[in-house]
């Protein structure tokens, strides 16, 4: 068990930027709304899953919608605090744990905001190990966590609670077209998990990851040492390639931003060129030539060359100069099971093989 400091904060914000593999939404807002409930006063404790209790009654918190309409409408902050507060109404029962569904991205900090504002402390784990743009693509679903009852709320103050549906696919369908109807973007609470549950489906210690993550690339900067390299070694990953942005086709489409960047080599990798289709999160990435780099779920991350600062999927423009990292997959996401629902199949690519990128995710951790 640990208490959260803004130093911690800051490094998130970078290490959960890394594994969102560009979508997840921007950790920013969500890390203000932190720090300030910690300059308030609050307390925040990060407990492992061996720490939590058998009577332990956890959910999941976050933000669900584009990571575009994130970053173009503000929201009041807490929409995920309101969701979990129905669903508590609805079970007649209080949670005593909240864990991250995604570590990747703006849902590394909300189960911190719930934290501080319901006093209960966020597990080390998440559902993901990176950030995937559908509900029934975490472990939890995945191994068998029933996905209902759940809640949604919005800005305004509205909530809806998804009482009884059989299985999370569909509750995607419908917990997405009540998130379009809210303005493209919502908090949410869903499942109601035991602590044998958690600790069964979870993918450990991925908040302590994305901490060290951010902390590698912070001292690397200070050192005037290169950054890329320290979050390499951190994560587990490899260079995939080095360029410079030269087109981005982005559109909102059915509740998701969807489209493909193209990148022209630069340094090693002058004469080559490079594009990653993208779905929220980059999902494969493919050489001119047709040479398959990297594919979900292992991670394809942008970075900025010089700093690491991630580059997601909502600000990805014309101009930048990248490098684009690829980190493998945690191993629960590589199971038969879970390629049936987080595979290059279940995005769209049914010719496109999956060949686990070598190495461990997170490897010094």
């Amino acid at each position: 068990m640990w208490d959260v400091t803004e130093e911690m904060l800051d490094a998130l914000e970078i290490g959960a930027g890394i594994l969102g593999t560009g979508g997840g939404g921007n950790p920013y807002l969500g890390k203000l709304e932190v720090v300030q409930q910690l300059r308030a006063g609050k307390t925040i404790q990060i407990f492992s899953l061996d720490e939590i209790p058998d009577d332990a009654f956890v959910t999941t918190a976050g933000g669900m919608g584009s990571p575009t309409v994130s970053i173009e409408r503000i929201g009041r902050g807490d929409e995920c605090v309101q969701a979990m507060r129905a669903l508590e109404r609805h079970l007649g029962r209080r949670f005593t744990h909240v864990i991250a569904g995604e570590i990747g991205g703006a849902n590394s900090m909300r189960p911190m905001i719930v934290a501080a504002y319901m006093g209960i402390p966020v597990i080390d784990g998440d559902g993901m190990g990176r950030a995937f743009p559908e509900l029934q693509m975490d472990t939890f679903s995945i191994y068998g966590v029933a996905p209902t009852p759940g809640a949604l709320a919005d800005p305004h103050g509205h909530e809806v609670v998804f009482d009884k549906i059989a299985n999370a696919v569909t509750l995607e369908r419908y917990a997405r077209a009540v998130t379009i109807q809210m303005g493209g973007a919502a908090g949410y609470a869903f499942p109601p998990m035991t602590a044998e549950e958690v600790r069964r489906t979870a993918i450990p210690g991925t908040v302590t990851l994305a901490i060290e993550i951010g902390r590698a690339v912070r001292a690397a900067r200070a050192a005037l040492a290169n950054p890329v390299d320290a979050a390499l070694v951190v994560t587990g990953g490899q260079r995939l390639f080095h360029g410079k942005i030269v087109d981005v086709e982005r559109r909102l489409l059915g509740g998701f931003a969807r489209g493909l960047l193209r990148i022209e080599g630069t340094g090693p990798d002058t004469g080559r060129s490079l594009r990653i289709d993208f779905q929220n999160e980059n999902l494969i990435a493919r050489t001119g030539t047709g040479e398959i780099l990297a594919v979900v779920p292992d991670l394809i991350c942008l970075v900025d060359e010089d700093s690491a600062e991630p580059i997601t999927t909502e600000i990805v423009r014309y101009g930048l100069r990248v490098v684009v990292l690829g980190i493998p997959a945690p191993e629960m996401l590589k199971t038969p099971k879970a390629l049936e629902v987080i595979g290059p199949t279940a995005f769209g690519y049914p010719d496109v093989p999956y060949n686990p990128l070598p190495g461990t995710y997170g490897r010094s951790h």
